[in-house]
């Protein structure tokens, strides 16, 4: 039996990354800034410059450039008056590229996947920091996970595991109540390689 060509893999509401994106999200400021929009659900630049001791008038840029990348969006339902700026996560994914749709600017696209793995290898780095107080009962809550799992499948059963696993993330962002007080963002790689890289 010949194994089938693998799909490409994306989340089921995934955009394909334009270079403003990507050089939006290149930029390690705006990378944590995405980050504490999501966290918050929606923000102001001033809630935001007070998580990240930032100036407002530094957030209020960088808020700028993100939303002109497609990356945050208006949230005027919750804002308090006309001049009231609140910004919101843009909702759905997004792909760096992929073979049907590659990138234009590969130096960008390099330098945004180097970002992306440095912070991967800094969420680690802080799960191995904490794993020792959970599995000594020193913390009893849960904070992060470590987990490997090794499977012996085709190219495309794999990619049917993933999408599976795209389409379940999916349906619990999807059920979940973003104003719940007990809400926390968390962080979630799936990381994977086959044996031949």
């Amino acid at each position: 039996m010949v194994d089938e060509e693998p799909r490409t893999v994306t989340h089921p509401d995934a955009r394909n990354a334009t270079t403003a994106m990507m050089k939006a999200y290149s930029h390690p400021l705006r990378r944590r800034i995405a980050k504490a929009v999501a966290a918050r659900g929606y923000a102001r630049a001033a809630d935001l410059a007070g998580d990240l001791d930032i100036p407002a008038n530094s957030i209020s840029f960088h808020l700028r450039v993100l939303a002109d990348a497609g990356l945050i969006e208006a949230a005027p339902e919750r804002a308090r008056d006309k001049r009231d700026r609140v910004w919101k996560p843009t909702e759905g994914a997004w792909n760096v590229g992929s073979p049907e749709h590659p990138i234009v600017d590969e130096v960008l696209g390099g330098v945004l996947m180097n970002s992306l793995a440095d912070d991967h290898v800094d969420m680690v780095r802080r799960v191995l920091v904490w794993a020792p107080e959970y599995v000594s009962g020193r913390d009893p809550e849960v904070h992060g996970t470590f987990s490997q799992r090794s499977m012996r499948l085709t190219a495309a059963e794999f990619s049917e595991v993933e999408r599976r696993i795209q389409e379940v993330i999916k349906e619990v962002e999807d059920a979940a109540d973003p104003d719940d007080p007990a809400a926390r963002l968390w962080s979630l790689d799936i990381v994977a390689a086959d044996d031949l890289i």
